[in-house]
């Protein structure tokens, strides 16, 4: 299965794990409760997900990657205690609590949260010495002689046997008593994580025309050459970074990240070419109201490759203003909310600001501050706590030295102070809109219905930002060419049911 149906099986899997009866005992036992055990190819994101899962679940995580480990941080170090047997005294070996327990009891110490997520990563790689650590954990669920607490759910990750050397084949015995869920690559879906995570435009453009590069791997005389997502979206990162620093990137680069390098070279080559088509086209100034008819030609009559990418440009643009415009609304929607408890607290509040509006900042950093460390905020909502703590501190500085010392005139200063925010929020949400309708007008009259417009409407479905944006902007032409395609899906289904009846 791929990485996102994989996810939701985890997601439902906690569910059915966590689940009380009317006396509060769970209503699978923990001792049917099977360990999840992810098997994939590495670099496809079995990692990266189980830090959603946790998140989106509401519910902790601890994470080893249990190659790092020996077997005494494993399951504990030896000493000798004393045990009476028929009345008599006898040195008894017994453990240390393991390293890893320990950890799920100070992360319930450190969060408050009693449930969570223990992922061991790379399971199937220990050394000889923690392999049968390794299996009884799998088989009874401790470490050495301590138990994982109830209601944290084992995940564990390996890879299969042709991707890693040292990966060990767990028994029968072992595989009878997990839930073993294989994951394979597949761009689609991680198109998606993709387009919601800003990955860099120019990857995408590309993975849509070569989407055979997205995963590789191919073991030749040389070694081992390969390509995944955890690479794709790493290059990203340093993408967007050397843009801003104002770096180029070359095949060198690259090939550092995807370290295969017929696709790194492949990749290089095209970024040149994606770089030359934004500068060409104008695409700022096509996206501003501003076409050129010899632009327009040009595009019509290039080859399918440079028109695909042209389209993805002027997608990525919008997609990036869309973005924008969804994040800053979910900063005001989540300052709204600051608001209404201050406007609740008027009627118990003191003379001043003090006591006031600072229990109001101190209580909403407390949250911030709870959330992030139990890691329920994703990168996103924590930069959007952090927006909204010092906007209100803003706010507060300001009062301070303004003169309006009573809470009702504070208030009232505040809310048109938010009142203007929102306007500009407004205001750039119709640029945004009117982008988007500019991005339709170059596209029809370069390539009036053909399969560019297909792939631009297309886009705008899949992409989480875009569709977001399009919940709330009414663009009829996305709607008309929507119904369009539905049209002629439609038609090309039925006429391939009609084939297959021979009739």
């Amino acid at each position: 299965m791929n990485i996102k149906r994989a996810k939701n099986e985890i997601k439902d899997t906690i569910e059915a794990y966590l689940l009380k009866d009317a006396f509060g005992d769970y209503v699978i036992p923990p001792i049917r409760q099977r360990p999840v055990l992810l098997l994939g190819a590495p670099g496809i994101g079995k990692t990266q997900i189980m830090e959603q899962v946790a998140r989106e679940c509401g519910i902790g995580l601890v994470s080893y990657t249990i190659t790092h480990h020996t077997r005494q941080s494993a399951i504990g170090l030896p000493f000798i205690s004393k045990q009476e047997f028929d009345d008599q005294e006898f040195p008894v070996t017994e453990y240390t609590m393991s390293e890893i327990v320990a950890s799920i009891y100070k992360k319930m110490k450190t969060t408050g949260l009693r449930e969570g997520i223990l992922f061991i990563d790379e399971i199937n790689c220990v050394s000889e010495t923690l392999a049968p650590a390794m299996l009884q954990f799998l088989q009874c669920k401790t470490f050495g002689s301590h138990e994982i607490p109830q209601g944290w759910i084992i995940v564990a990750a390996g890879n299969p046997p042709e991707y890693n050397k040292s990966v060990r084949e767990f028994d029968v015995v072992t595989m009878d008593r997990v839930k073993k869920i294989e994951v394979e690559p597949d761009y689609t879906v991680w198109k998606e994580y993709a387009q919601k995570e800003q990955i860099h435009s120019a990857i995408l453009s590309y993975l849509d025309t070569r989407p055979g590069n997205f995963y590789k791997m191919e073991t030749t005389v040389d070694g081992r050459k390969f390509a995944t997502p955890r690479g794709w979206e790493d290059l990203s990162v340093i993408l967007k970074v050397y843009e801003t620093l104002g770096k180029e990137m070359d095949r060198e680069v690259v090939v550092q990240y995807i370290q295969h390098e017929m696709i790194a070279k492949d990749f290089a080559n095209y970024l040149e070419l994606y770089r030359k088509y934004q500068m060409d086209y104008q695409l700022e100034a096509v996206l501003a109201g501003h076409i050129d008819e010899v632009l327009l030609k040009k595009a019509a009559h290039a080859p399918f490759d440079e028109r695909l990418s042209v389209v993805n440009l002027l997608l990525a643009r919008c997609r990036e203003s869309f973005a924008a415009q969804i994040r800053q609304e979910e900063a005001i929607r989540l300052l709204f909310e600051q608001l209404r408890l201050l406007k609740g607290a008027l009627s118990g509040a003191q003379d001043t600001l003090d006591g006031w509006m600072t229990d109001q900042i101190a209580n909403f950093h407390q949250e911030y501050e709870q959330k992030k460390t139990a890691g329920l905020l994703s990168r996103e909502e924590d930069r959007r706590y952090r927006q909204v703590t010092e906007q209100l501190e803003a706010w507060y500085h300001h009062l301070q030295t303004s003169g309006l010392r009573a809470p009702e005139d504070a208030f009232a200063w505040i809310k048109e102070q938010f009142n203007r925010k929102q306007d500009t929020l407004d205001e750039s949400f119709e640029k945004a809109g009117t982008m988007l309708e500019h991005a339709f007008d170059f596209i029809e009259a370069a390539f009036g219905n053909g399969q560019e417009t297909v792939i631009f409407v297309t886009n705008l479905n899949t992409d989480y930002y875009c569709v977001r944006f399009l919940q709330q902007y009414d663009c009829e032409r996305y709607y008309r060419y929507n119904k369009e395609l539905l049209f002629e899906e439609r038609s090309r289904s039925i006429e391939a049911r009609l084939e297959e009846l021979n009739i």
